[in-house]
């Protein structure tokens, strides 16, 4: 069931669900969530079920403000502190030490637990809501709302699509980020990027007073790092824009099932190629990219074939979930 998000009888009804126990989709600025108390360990359960995910790829927290990661964080190291501040609410997501206790299943076991505050109006006022509930809902454990793997909703519609009309869904429009957070790894000495977003390596640094360290075995698991992920029904190729021509050009009029999202201008002599043009801003194609690769899905393509994006800083979240997006 779609509800309109801006409504307080919608809230109201969505608190009540989730302090019951029970599962509520909700609007972020990077994608929708689907959201049950990460207090609870059996709600966070039907999460892992609905989804479809194992049970050791730990969820992120949201909560309503900074002081909420009092909650669920033994420790916030001040570099940490420094990105909360510089980036909250926002689209940014840190691992912290876990509070013992707390958030057991949501993180996945692990002694770190993934807390962020978003920046979407509709999920501010459910948190806070949630917060001031009695017994209080402390924060919501919220991984995208859609089957593990595939791709990340950005709309109220594509959540419903995903799980019908039994998931009460908050509508909050359509996300203007469009991609998930970006994860720093805040439990060591010197701050880790585990999953690149629209945050830049440079702002992050600039914003922390550190250099990024590099990832590697210690590390503890977080969303979205999986090899693949972000996955449409279709099969995803990456190419450069020289070789996605000459595909097309061998195929000529026979080329069917088949779309691409491409910065440069393609030709086709087969009227059956759906093509769509990639953004020369990497904001706006993040915004865009799970809603185009849905939309192929939706016109039954068999194969997406998507132009590299540009080298540049600005272009790794999306070159991210495209990459993990064609693994498979």
């Amino acid at each position: 069931m779609v509800l309109d998000g801006t409504l307080p009888s919608s809230l109201d009804r969505a608190v009540r669900a989730l302090a019951a126990g029970e599962l509520v989709a909700f609007p972020t600025e990077t994608v929708y969530g689907l959201g049950a108390d990460a207090g609870s360990d059996a709600a966070v359960r039907k999460i892992f079920a609905a989804k479809g995910r194992p049970a050791d790829h730990p969820l992120i927290v949201h909560v309503a403000d900074a002081t909420g990661v009092a909650e669920f964080a033994a420790s916030i190291p001040p570099f940490a502190q420094r990105l909360m501040d510089a980036f909250w609410p926002g689209p940014l997501t840190l691992i912290l030490p876990r509070r013992p206790g707390m958030a057991t299943a949501a993180a996945a076991g692990q002694d770190s637990v993934g807390v962020r505050c978003p920046a979407h109006p509709v999920a501010h006022a459910l948190l806070l809501a949630c917060r001031n509930a009695l017994p209080p809902v402390l924060g919501l454990a919220g991984p995208s709302a859609n089957q593990f793997g595939r791709i990340s909703p950005t709309t109220a519609q594509h959540v419903q699509a995903e799980f019908g009309d039994g998931l009460l869904v908050l509508d909050g429009g359509p996300c203007s980020v469009g991609i998930e957070s970006s994860i720093v790894d805040c439990t060591r000495d010197a701050p880790v990027l585990l999953r690149p977003g629209v945050l830049t390596r440079d702002s992050i640094e600039q914003a922390c007073g550190q250099r990024l360290g590099a990832v590697d075995g210690q590390a503890p698991r977080a969303s979205g790092t999986l090899e693949t992920h972000y996955a449409p029904k279709a099969k995803l190729r990456l190419m450069d824009a020289r070789a996605l021509q000459t595909a097309l050009d061998l195929l000529g009029s026979e080329a069917a099932h088949i779309a691409t999202y491409s910065r440069a201008i393609l030709r086709s002599r087969s009227s059956q190629v759906l093509r769509r043009r990639m953004p020369d801003d990497a904001i706006e194609t993040a915004r865009q990219l799970f809603g185009v690769l849905r939309d192929f899905d939706a016109q039954g393509v068999r194969l997406i074939w998507v132009e590299i994006p540009p080298p540049g800083p600005e272009w790794e979240g999306v070159r991210d979930r495209l990459q993990r997006a064609s693994a498979g």
